[in-house]
């Protein structure tokens, strides 16, 4: 049996800025990325604690330590600037691989989307 388990959460990131004119995703700072053991590509859940919207998208590299995150093509129609959101993803494994292990999961400092706590 396969289940799907959270691989990564960022937690408290705030919306940097929103692009309607690009063809879609997420832009996340590549340190936050990194420190999340996010790929590019990779498909997430983004949550916005703001206005309740959830949606599913991919994510972008975007500039390291620019702090960026920028909700792009339709997915900038869930957010503003300011928002709080969490994006989680998942990974799919055997039920004994998931007992095993441990989810990355990143807190941020709302104020400069920069990392506070990693677990």
């Amino acid at each position: 049996m396969l289940i799907q388990i959270l691989k990564s959460k960022l937690h408290h990131l705030k919306i940097t800025e929103i692009n309607l004119d690009y063809v879609g995703s997420i832009s996340i700072d590549e340190n936050l990325m990194d420190a999340s053991n996010l790929v590019e590509g990779e498909k997430v859940h983004v949550l916005n604690n703001n206005n309740g919207e959830r949606i599913e998208t991919y994510v972008i590299k975007g500039q390291r330590n620019s702090g960026i995150v920028c909700l792009n093509g339709a997915a900038a129609r869930k957010g503003q600037p300011g928002d709080i959101i969490i994006v989680i993803s998942y990974a799919i494994m055997t039920f004994k691989e998931a007992k095993k292990f441990k989810p990355t999961i990143i807190f941020i400092d709302t104020k400069t989307n920069k990392l506070i706590v990693k677990n």
